[in-house]
């Protein structure tokens, strides 16, 4: 009995340290996930401001060709 009773704990232990390596993947993951949209949305807000600018330097640009005609 006490056999059996001591497995029951060895194979208790051994899910408690199965979900504790996951949980810990799971905290990882979000977090790799959370900078990765940081990155992401910096990058947009970057393109963003490059495309007003090239808006701008285009809009310039006709405005320029016009006075020429």
């Amino acid at each position: 009995m006490s056999d059996i009773r001591e497995q029951i704990f060895q194979e208790l232990s051994k899910l408690e340290d199965s979900v504790a390596r996951l949980r810990a993947t799971a905290v990882d993951a979000s977090k790799q996930t959370d900078l990765e949209v940081a990155i992401l949305t910096q990058q947009v807000r970057n393109l963003r401001a490059k495309n007003a600018r090239a808006t701008e330097l285009i809009d310039q640009s006709i405005e320029i060709l016009g006075g020429l005609k």
